[in-house]
């Protein structure tokens, strides 16, 4: 009898999608398997106001339009991305805008396109302020830029450094700590008496650092946080499985050009959104929790957020298929997630 996994239709609350003529190759992937998905604000230049967060929402939404056919559908729900600049008064524009989550804080320079994020925290602590009087969630990616600090301790350090002491001063400032990659954040979440949840990829738990050099060196498993040692993917999947609400699918999907992945210096991002959610079921399944699977995918974020949960039901079977070397990308090609290997599941058609 084949075996199948029916549950509540998941959101995607960590997804990259750029925009034009890119945004419009990769959003079907995302929209054929997520009901909503909460999109990063990282463009050039960034998205930093509301007004902009709305237009670009209803970009998001034409392409849509333009791509799927029948019920397929994405509800995309907005960030801002924080700056040093960034107004207080965009707080509360943010509380009254139900298509607009949170703000989004890069530390300057940590990832793709982050060199308007915020240099010192102190500088916003009043907009932070008023993000924990409106009940307004920071969306934290969680590494320390100080070039002496080793790349794979740079999420530890950000703990140490960062996020003790902005959860003591503002203890009620909802937070959530994006795409964790180690066992320190996973404790620090567990542990911490603040309002505070957590992402987690499907590369993270999927790969350990040892996929960045199988054969020879790997670009397209490069990532920010980059992929971690083995105890800390198997801390990742400890969380995932448990059935803590605190832990829910951010997928972090992350496109980009097989042009710019593959030159002297390559960017940082993984491109999982064709098989995503087959993944996380595989992680699952493997670890014996695929009813705990529905918690992680479908309510753990929207019972975070706020938000009322998905009414349609998705299908996934156990049924191998194998992954495209690669997919159109505007003008160029991009390598997904286990390119050219087998998926063990597939999402039916609704």
């Amino acid at each position: 009898m084949d075996e199948e996994i029916s549950l509540r239709a998941p959101d995607d609350c960590h997804l990259h999608l750029r925009d034009g003529a890119q945004m419009a190759c990769v959003l079907p992937h995302s929209a054929r398997q997520f009901a909503r998905a909460i999109i990063m604000p990282n463009l050039t230049p960034p998205v930093v106001t509301v007004a902009e967060a709305v237009k670009y929402r209803q970009r998001i939404l034409t392409a849509l339009s333009r791509s799927m056919t029948g019920d397929a559908g994405l509800h995309p729900l907005m960030t801002l991305y924080l700056t040093d600049l960034t107004c207080t008064d965009e707080v509360l524009k943010v509380a009254e805008t139900a298509e607009v989550l949170g703000f989004k804080y890069y530390p300057a320079g940590a990832t793709t396109n982050s060199a308007s994020g915020v240099t010192a925290l102190e500088k916003v602590y009043p907009l932070l302020e008023r993000m924990q009087e409106h009940a307004v969630p920071l969306l934290v990616h969680g590494e320390v830029t100080i070039r002496e600090t080793d790349i794979f301790d740079r999420e530890a350090a950000f703990i140490d450094q960062v996020l003790i002491t902005l959860t003591r001063e503002l203890p009620a400032l909802r937070i959530v700590f994006e795409h964790i990659t180690t066992a320190e954040a996973v404790a620090f979440v567990q542990e911490s008496t603040a309002p505070i949840a957590a992402t987690i990829t499907a590369h993270h738990l999927l790969l350990n650092r040892n996929a960045l050099f199988a054969g020879g060196l790997r670009p397209h498993h490069y990532c920010l946080p980059v992929l971690k040692a083995e105890r800390h993917r198997q801390a990742l999947l400890a969380a995932a499985v448990s059935g803590d609400r605190r832990f829910f699918l951010g997928t972090d999907s992350a496109p980009h050009a097989a042009s710019a992945k593959l030159t002297d210096c390559g960017c940082a991002g993984i491109y999982s959104a064709l098989c995503a959610l087959e993944i996380y079921a595989e992680v699952f399944y493997q670890a014996g929790c695929v009813e705990r699977l529905e918690g992680f995918a479908s309510e753990h974020g929207a019972d975070f957020y706020g938000l009322p949960p998905n009414s349609s039901r998705i299908t996934l079977r156990r049924d191998a298929w194998t992954v495209p070397a690669s997919l159109p990308y505007g003008d160029d090609r991009i390598v997904p997630l286990l390119a050219g290997e087998e998926c063990h599941w597939r999402l039916l058609d609704q």
